[in-house]
């Protein structure tokens, strides 16, 4: 499909990245044909190579769009932690992470549910190449907060507070992708309503918090 000028050429770019945020969320990653993404977006192949090289790239650019704007969050609130009097706290560094991570379909115009079904499939995808792709696009804003992690728990061995941290990484994603409520026992409520309400944020970040204050 040719794209004719700037504007259709950028509409068929947003109807494929969402067509596969959509799809990878619902079937995965491996089970999602470009065929099938292309069908849905009203494009082809062509124009999936054409902006974004294949379908790895393809991920990437939903990766990428769907965690933007946590990353630049992230980095803005820990800059302004560190340009203040003093070490950041524990619970400044886990609150900032879970909160930016837990509101992320609240900065998202159009279907909210999408992105939040995709980045918790991508994951917790199957395949080791999945995750890999995915900690490659959000690695350097996350290390920097391992980092800090690490320095504000110095009585905990860096191998320690690196599980922990990643202890936190699988509850976020649990939580983002509603699964967390779902593993409640069955009849159990919640005072805060949908799984993504602010109070089960807090009570997530509660709990993560607790992780990394134990002995």
């Amino acid at each position: 499909m040719a794209d004719k000028g700037a504007p259709a050429s950028h509409g068929t770019k947003d109807r494929i990245l969402d067509v596969a945020e959509r799809l990878f969320g619902e079937r995965g990653y491996a089970a999602t044909s470009l065929r099938a993404v292309t069908d849905a977006a009203g494009a082809n192949v062509a124009a999936v190579n054409y902006h974004f090289g294949s379908k790895e790239g393809l991920l990437r650019a939903v990766v990428d769009r769907a965690m933007r704007p946590v990353n630049e969050e992230r980095q803005r609130l820990l800059d302004g932690f560190l340009a203040g009097d003093g070490e950041p706290e524990v619970a400044d560094l886990v609150g900032a992470f879970v909160r930016t991570g837990a509101n992320l379909a609240l900065r998202r115009d159009g279907d909210a549910a999408a992105v939040v079904r995709f980045l918790g499939r991508v994951m917790c995808e199957p395949d080791p190449e999945i995750r890999r792709l995915f900690a490659d696009e959000v690695g350097p804003v996350e290390g920097r907060y391992l980092k800090e992690l690490t320095r504000a728990l110095p009585l905990l061995a860096p191998q320690e507070v690196a599980f922990r941290y990643s202890v936190m990484v699988g509850l976020l994603a649990l939580h983002q992708a509603g699964t967390l409520a779902d593993l409640a026992p069955h009849g159990m409520t919640d005072e805060g309503g949908s799984p993504r309400s602010q109070h089960r944020t807090e009570q997530l970040v509660g709990a993560v918090l607790a992780v990394f204050q134990a002995p």
